[in-house]
């Protein structure tokens, strides 16, 4: 792997907000294998060129070339691909930039300068760029805010410019996406259209450009963008409310997130990229209030978010069903640009151990082993097996228990594969201020990194084969000719965890929940030990989620783990399984073993309502499957690999569990 950034990559990031506290940059953390080396590996190696492949076949990336060429609605068929199939390319051609920053792989920088080439060659001579509206046998401009997505794609054109501005410098997207934002700010600017999109995303995209080429106007129309939400300006959709754009409550009023799941979050992140940079401390505490009530109440043990297929959205507070949970990919890359946002403005723990979370959960659930399908929604319970979808078919369903090679709505690859080729640059952060530095490790992986600490560098050995065992070894390289602290981050769930530090001689010390500080001055060559308890635990929901009463789930470390069907013995069925949380859990690979009893439940066919069956029974020695079971739950981010299967979470239990929320249990 080649790396020719370490001298800028402070500066190539996709989050750099005003302040002291920035993230690492693109150069600064190399990951060598893995959980997520190997991930980002994949990514790079197949999920882009299975992206672009897709693209091409389905015409998505011809719509640019048909109106570069003035043949839109000449032809006699449809425009191929949603109204908002050009965010796709945008998102594609932003992991493209990331994965050029990291590696210069030369292969990937012919497919993205042919890829910009066809998207410039189709923008109109104002800076409009869109291949679905304005152009002959096409709809107007913006005559569709509500459901047009415009602003959206041109918000994700955006975001790919800042990519390749901060690794690479000015280029032709660059000059592209320059002229696209300054023609949303003369048409939607304080003397323009008093209007907003449908689906938020212009907001991050206005800010991180206004940022990256210090241009304000960009940051004041992100501002008018937010400010704007939440006064009934967009028109309704059909048995939707004005709740599932966010433009019911304005952003500062609002007390938690409602609506479609991945607007809401998109807006949140936009919300907190223009208060901190315009120095409003009451935009940024609504959306920490958000945070707070949405996370407690309206997220999944997962940390997915969304409850409700209908309109892929937030339930009502505890309306939390595993087995109808959306949990979309695209929300949980959404929720953690959410909360690195309120990380760096904030320095709360509580907003990284969320990341770590959803990352682990939802982000790396998606893509299958070989980086070519994913999931869309991530439920939490999955009651029939699901269908294995054809490698050259398009999914029509967001659901079904399968990774498909594609959707026809097919957001999450694409945002999948901009989030690992990024994925480094969540790792850690530095405050630099004052003459002394922070640096803080948030994140757990195998890597060398080389921070850039003034005119110096804090150079790192990280050493680790977390989550699957929770040793994190840190050795010191080399330290800049300043002050500068090293923090390591202990997760909420690490109760018992230990810090061996160098002070002299080695010192092991407890490391509560939270931020644990090296004391003393780093030197070349110390070594910091920090051992964190992966062993499995039992975490029960809270009472007052119904749909998840009498049950209880298995994490092990930050992976949720989850009971598959494949893992059953002949004869049992995933529903008669009971699991007997007296028994405890122990460790098992790099899952659980559970002791469970199987209970004979109704064969149903006899008319009756499902209300009317008797109380399982115990179907003691009836010569076929046992009664008595121990069993193994695995990585929920690993279900479906090994075939169709059922599978859930949260295990009914014998008998009815405690009353207690998402406490842990250590056998």
């Amino acid at each position: 792997m080649t790396n020719t950034l370490i001298s800028s990559g402070a500066q190539a990031r996709p989050v750099a907000p005003a302040g002291t506290r920035r993230g690492l940059g693109i150069g600064e953390l190399l990951l060598d294998g893995g959980f997520w080396g190997r991930l980002q590996e994949t990514n790079a190696h197949a999920t882009l060129q299975h992206c672009l492949d897709w693209m091409e076949r389905l015409g998505w990336i011809a719509n640019f070339d048909r109106v570069a060429a003035g043949t839109v609605g000449t032809s006699g068929t449809p425009r191929p691909g949603w109204q908002f199939s050009d965010s796709e390319v945008y998102k594609l051609l932003e992991a493209m930039a990331w994965e050029l920053g990291r590696t210069g792989d030369p292969a990937v920088g012919a497919l993205w300068d042919e890829l910009v080439e066809r998207v410039a060659a189709a923008q109109d001579d104002d800076g409009y760029l869109n291949t679905c509206y304005g152009h002959a046998d096409q709809p107007a401009r913006y005559s569709d805010l509500s459901a047009g997505h415009e602003l959206y794609c041109t918000g994700h054109l955006l975001q790919a410019a800042v990519a390749r501005l901060r690794t690479h410098g000015e280029d032709r997207l660059v000059e592209v996406a320059r002229r696209a934002a300054d023609q949303v700010c003369r048409e939607f600017g304080p003397d323009g259209r008093d209007g907003l999109c449908g689906h938020p995303e212009i907001e991050v995209g206005l800010a991180e450009l206004g940022r990256a080429l210090a241009e304000p106007r960009y940051t004041e129309q992100a501002r008018l963008f937010v400010e704007r939400r939440g006064h009934g300006r967009l028109a309704p959709i059909a048995l939707l409310s004005p709740a599932y754009f966010q433009d019911d409550v304005p952003v500062r009023e609002a007390d938690v997130w409602r609506g479609h799941a991945v607007r809401a979050l998109y807006l949140a992140a936009g919300a907190v990229d223009v208060a901190v940079d315009t120095g409003d401390d009451e935009l940024r505490a609504a959306v920490e209030r958000q945070w707070t009530r949405s996370v407690e109440r309206r997220t999944y043990l997962t940390g997915g978010m969304g409850s409700r297929h209908q309109d892929e959205g937030f339930g009502d507070d505890w309306e939390l069903p595993p087995d109808r949970a959306y949990c979309e990919t695209c929300a949980g890359i959404a929720s953690v640009m959410v909360s690195w946002r309120l990380l760096l403005a904030t320095d709360d723990v509580r907003y990284a151990d969320l990341v770590e979370r959803t990352l682990y959960n939802v982000v790396a659930t998606s893509p299958r082993a070989d980086g070519r399908a994913f999931f869309y929604a991530n439920p939490l319970q999955q009651r029939e097996p699901g269908t294995p979808m054809r490698p050259d078919a398009v999914n029509p369903r967001a659901e079904g228990g399968a990774r498909a090679p594609w959707f026809d709505v097919s957001c999450c690859p694409t945002n999948v594969a901009r989030t690992l080729a990024s994925w480094h640059t969540y790792a850690a952060f530095v405050d630099d201020a004052d003459g002394a530095a922070t640096v803080t490790l948030a994140q757990y992986a195998s890597g060398d990194v080389r921070v850039a600490v003034g005119a110096g560098e804090l150079v790192l050995r990280v050493d680790t084969t977390y989550p699957t065992a929770g040793t994190v070894r840190v050795t010191v390289l080399e330290v800049p000719d300043r002050p500068v602290t090293l923090r390591l981050r202990v997760p909420d769930w690490a109760d018992g965890a230990t810090l061996a530090t160098p002070s002299g001689s080695p010192t092991v010390r407890p490391a509560p929940p939270g931020w644990a500080e090296v004391p003393g001055a780093l030197a070349a060559g110390d070594a910091v030990v920090l051992e964190l308890p992966v062993e499995p635990r039992l975490t029960w929901p809270d009472p007052r989620v119904d749909a998840a009463r009498g049950t209880v789930a298995v994490e092990r470390g930050p992976l949720v783990l989850c009971l598959e069907s494949v893992d059953l013995p002949a004869g049992v069925a995933l529903d008669e399984v009971r699991v007997d949380p007296a028994a405890g859990v122990r460790p098992h690979d790099d899952g659980a073993l559970v002791r469970a009893r199987r209970l004979s439940l109704p064969d149903g066919g006899t008319g009756a309502p499902p209300f009317a069956s008797g109380p399982p029974s115990d179907p003691g020695d009836d010569g076929g499957a046992p009664a008595e079971l121990e069993l193994p739950l695995v990585p929920y981010h690993r279900w479906a690999e090994r075939g169709p299967s059922t599978m859930r979470v949260f295990v009914p239990t014998l008998p009815a569990p405690p009353a207690r929320h998402l406490s842990k249990e250590t056998p």
